[in-house]
């Protein structure tokens, strides 16, 4: 299992693809007008193998709209998972009581899970089918359109993982490790679930809500370049971290 993607939510798009634009070096490889089902408009940004996406609400009754009321305003919104048999793991998830609130079964396969099944996280586990190798990182993925590989960030190489906030780590990391038949490993921070690509941490509350991905770490060629950019415009910068969109980006050497 693969953390390929991760969401953001915002109220207005264009400042967070901007700052994402200016601190981290990333670029627009597609916008994706199969959101609208969702009442959304995005941009989907490569991050070497890996996809930062940005979603805005644009009708009323979007659930991410209620989700921004819910957080108080932007926010790391969703975790997307690549398999090599999303439907295998979508029987095996259902069965063990998450609820299905969205999917698609074709070239592209999905399956969006309630995100009270996740501890107040949208997720999604998805496969490609059709591909000589899904775990290259040059792999298709039809959320980025086509020609994503020609966006890549010279600076941002990869996303190294996530954390999810919670008033109980364990208990989450184990239903989690349960629900992505993945080990609950011991990390700094606290508990986490160790991927064949990509990290999922969980910690205790930064702020009221108590739920959803309140930090990405990011591996950089230059991270002192990127936060120097991020002081330069005004952002939030504490040691290797900046916070844009709500949410804490951690950055790492490669």
């Amino acid at each position: 299992m693969w953390l390929r993607q991760i969401a953001l939510v915002a109220h207005d798009l264009e400042p967070v693809v901007d700052r994402l634009e200016k601190v981290l070096g990333l670029k627009v490889a597609y916008r994706d007008p199969e959101v609208a089902v969702f009442g959304l408009v995005n941009a989907v940004m490569p991050v070497g193998g890996e996809f930062l996406e940005v979603v805005q609400p644009v009708k009323d009754d979007a659930s991410a709209l209620r989700y921004l009321h819910r957080r108080g305003g932007d926010a790391g919104y969703m975790l997307i998972f690549e398999v090599e048999d999303a439907l295998a793991h979508r029987e095996r998830v259902l069965a063990l009581g998450a609820r299905q609130i969205a999917a698609m079964d074709k070239r592209y396969v999905f399956t969006h899970f309630h995100p009270a099944d996740f501890g107040g996280v949208l997720t999604s586990i998805d496969s490609v089918t059709g591909v000589g190798d899904w775990f290259s990182r040059d792999s298709d993925w039809p959320p980025a359109g086509k020609d994503w590989r020609n966006a890549k960030s010279l600076n941002a190489t990869a996303i190294r993982g996530a954390s999810i906030q919670t008033v109980a780590p364990a208990a989450l990391a184990a239903r989690w490790g349960e629900l992505l038949d993945a080990k609950v490993e011991e990390g700094e921070g606290g508990p986490e679930l160790r991927l064949a690509r990509g990290t999922v941490r969980f910690v205790e509350p930064v702020d009221e809500d108590g739920t959803g991905v309140v930090g990405i770490e990011l591996a950089m060629a230059d991270p002192e370049a990127a936060l120097g950019r991020a002081r330069e415009i005004g952002l939030p910068v504490e040691g290797n971290t900046v916070d844009i969109c709500g949410v804490r980006f951690e950055l790492r050497e490669d």
